[in-house]
């Protein structure tokens, strides 16, 4: 029986991690579930599988659950970031399902490996914000990563393991492939016009309207292309962004000889999250199998750079190093936010980022300290440039 906690359960990953779990209760139990401010969603989720610990980043949400829950003698509800890191490093636990979106995930991921769990990373600005720091600590804590995303989880499906290095098993490169989003055909004069609804409504995908806006500008293939760099210690020439809008080949790994290998698979989430839960073994799950007969066919382009400016700015933040990536994924962080909330275009996301990212000093990512400082500087930058540039629009 393995002990898990969940970071981010009520997001679309951890509702899928839920999902499996359930259908396994003889191997699995839940020890902890945190969210950030959903404590009516978390409610149910504590009812359903009585986990020791609920977790709240926000106090005032952590509040109203106490006050639902009553006297029950199972949970205990607590609140706050060091909460959150608690749960995460907690003896008790097997294993951590690391899904909270943002910038937020970093410090209890990062707690989670420094205590040697098994890390099942769907928090991708782990990666993109400490990749040396996040990756040198899974060594030295003999900690096991395993990567949820369904595109680092098709290039771990396709490579040998155990795995060293590219070279060693002779990799010529990597092929991340994305849909393009629910905008990839729109022409480029009305992206401007994009609503939040739209942005948000992913033709493949079922996901929260952070990631789908990030899906929308591919700026969330950027945040993977960063990720897959450090996860299979590739430089960035040896990855190359395949736009898929099919989402049924989730990544392909190319040999040295030309082979290729591709990882299918229905675009379902509980297909990853089962097999990282299990690894080694192959569970059986309710995902429905691919119907070869009425698949119809599989389309490849290339990405469109005028149309999708943070798929770049993303790449070359890669390029540069240091706390570029941390810089990157702040400002494009406040910028959805801001475009969520109606206070600038959809065009503009891009726009903030790179007012940012022109103007970037690069720094060493020597420590988290120096990450977090980058990551607030960055946040304070893109909301210097929305407060000068006046591009609040009308709701």
């Amino acid at each position: 029986m393995q002990q898990l906690t969940v970071l981010g359960s009520t997001g679309s990953i951890g509702v899928n991690t839920l999902d499996v779990v359930a259908g396994f209760p003889e191997r699995f139990a839940i020890f902890a579930l945190a969210a950030h401010c959903s404590d009516d969603k978390l409610l149910q989720q504590v009812q359903q599988f009585r986990p020791r610990y609920a977790v709240l980043r926000d106090p005032a949400a952590a509040l109203r659950l106490r006050e639902k829950l009553g006297a029950c003698p199972d949970t205990q509800v607590l609140s706050g970031e060091q909460a959150l890191i608690d749960v995460a490093s907690a003896s008790e636990v097997d294993v951590v399902v690391a899904a909270v979106v943002g910038a937020a995930g970093l410090a209890p991921t990062l707690a989670a490996v420094r205590s040697g769990k098994r890390v099942l990373l769907a928090n991708k600005e782990s990666l993109v914000m400490a990749g040396q720091l996040f990756m040198d600590a899974v060594q030295r804590f003999e900690a096991q990563l395993l990567p949820v995303d369904s595109e680092h989880n098709a290039i771990f499906q396709c490579l040998p393991q155990p795995y060293s290095s590219l070279a060693a098993a002779g990799v010529r490169r990597l092929l991340l492939t994305g849909s393009g989003g629910p905008l990839r055909e729109l022409p480029l004069a009305q992206l401007a016009a994009v609503t939040p609804e739209q942005a948000c409504a992913h033709p493949n995908w079922r996901m929260g309207r952070k990631i789908s806006v990030d899906s929308a500008t591919m700026m969330n293939k950027g945040l993977e292309f960063i990720e897959a760099c450090w996860l299979f210690d590739a430089r960035p020439e040896q990855i190359q962004v395949v736009v898929h809008p099919q989402s049924i080949i989730h990544s392909m790994v190319e040999y040295n000889d030309g082979s290729v290998l591709a990882q299918l698979g229905q675009p379902d989430m509980r297909t990853p999250i089962t097999y990282c839960l299990a690894w080694p073994e192959r569970l059986q799950n309710h995902v429905q199998s691919l119907n070869f007969f009425e698949l119809g066919s599989l389309t490849f382009g290339a990405p469109d750079y005028a149309r999708f400016p943070c798929l770049r700015a993303a790449i070359d933040a890669m390029e540069s190093g240091g706390t570029a990536p941390a810089a990157l994924n702040a400002a494009n962080e406040v910028a959805v936010a801001a475009f969520l909330n109606g206070r600038i275009l959809f065009t503009q996301i891009a726009e903030v980022v790179d007012a940012v990212m022109q103007g970037w000093r690069l720094g060493v990512a020597g420590d988290l300290e120096s990450i977090i400082h980058a990551d607030r500087l960055a946040r304070a930058q893109a909301e210097k440039h929305m407060g000068e540039s006046r591009v609040a629009i009308a709701p």
